[in-house]
């Protein structure tokens, strides 16, 4: 066993802290495929996940972020939006109140239409924005305000958090788009207006 020197350990450690390193980590650590598993549904045991991204079982707050990321790999939506944790032989309802993350960081590189967004969630999924991982806006009541969420993966979205919001306007660009003008952001060749 070979035991890392302090500059090996504080070089391992810088290579893991940014959001480029948490992205190369998380391709040798695949999600499991729960998309594809259809085990009998078990019912609802009292999970919730509440809008700030806090998971709570039979309404007490769940404190240890390693359990909610675990629980969180095996989270899945289905096309009605109902969420679910799903293993190979049950499924539990998960009632969601927002979006089951929340996009707590963003990273900008490039520019123009080399410009490139990737955002870091509350549970550290790291997820580059692009026609595969889009980002969406919703109009919010009572003043119209603008809400927006990227995809993480399968229909899971992480509602991006109102600070990232105002860094994204900052960016929007205008584009006339069918003689209309609209603004928006770039990310990886893809424009995606800042409406809904």
């Amino acid at each position: 066993m070979v035991v890392p020197t302090n500059t090996e350990e504080s070089s391992n450690r810088l290579e893991i802290n940014g959001l480029a390193g948490l992205l190369a980590a998380a391709k040798n650590d695949p999600f499991p495929p729960v998309e594809s598993w259809d085990p009998p549904y078990c019912g609802d045991i009292g999970l919730r996940i509440e809008a700030d991204g806090t998971w709570l079982y039979r309404d007490s707050a769940i404190n240890r972020v390693a359990m909610t990321r675990l629980f969180s790999r095996v989270l899945r939506c289905d096309a009605d939006e109902r969420h679910f944790l799903v293993t190979p032989v049950e499924k539990v309802d998960v009632a969601v109140v927002d979006a089951p993350f929340v996009a707590v960081e963003m990273d900008v590189s490039g520019s123009g239409s080399d410009q490139r967004l990737c955002f870091r969630t509350n549970l550290d999924d790291v997820v580059r924005c692009n026609s595969k991982h889009p980002l969406s806006f919703v109009t919010v009541a009572p003043d119209d305000g603008l809400k927006p969420y990227i995809m993480v993966r399968g229909r899971l979205k992480a509602r991006v958090s109102r600070a990232l919001l105002y860094d994204l306007v900052e960016l929007a660009e205008a584009r006339v788009i069918n003689g209309v003008e609209v603004f928006g952001v770039m990310s990886e060749g893809v424009f995606f207006p800042l409406q809904p």
